[in-house]
């Protein structure tokens, strides 16, 4: 029996899971951009999509699926840590201090506290 969530099915989630995990997120975007809009509200499915575009290298499209996540889940510390990581690479690094500060902040995995603080403002001169 294969069940279904709101346009994908959950075999095709498990498979593109796998797929990202194997480092092919073009394989896992294949299944997962044709229900991406129908699984708009679904958490899992905007992560899982997340990743995949930031494994591909897809920054816009990174950008607009992790702000989407934040949106749905403010307290998602990856998708923050993640979003500043798509804002460095894209040549944006002024705007992914914040993100990585409060992915830090929220979690401190070494990763990110390492993140927050090689985008902390310079202390102002008086």
């Amino acid at each position: 029996m294969t069940t279904q969530m709101s346009g994908m099915t959950v075999e095709n989630y498990r498979w593109a899971q796998e797929l990202v995990d194997a480092r092919d997120p073009l394989g896992a975007l294949k299944l997962i951009e044709p229900a991406l809009e129908a699984e708009r509200d679904n958490l899992s499915v905007q992560l899982l999509a997340a990743r995949a575009y930031f494994g591909s290298a897809q920054l816009g499209r990174a950008e607009a699926t992790l702000r989407r996540v934040v949106e749905l889940d403010p307290r998602e510390a990856w998708a923050l840590h993640a979003l500043g990581r798509t804002l460095e690479r894209a040549g944006r690094a002024a705007e992914a201090g914040p993100y990585f500060r409060l992915a830090a902040a929220m979690c401190p995995e070494p990763e990110y506290v390492t993140a927050a603080w090689r985008h902390m403002p310079a202390p102002h001169e008086e």
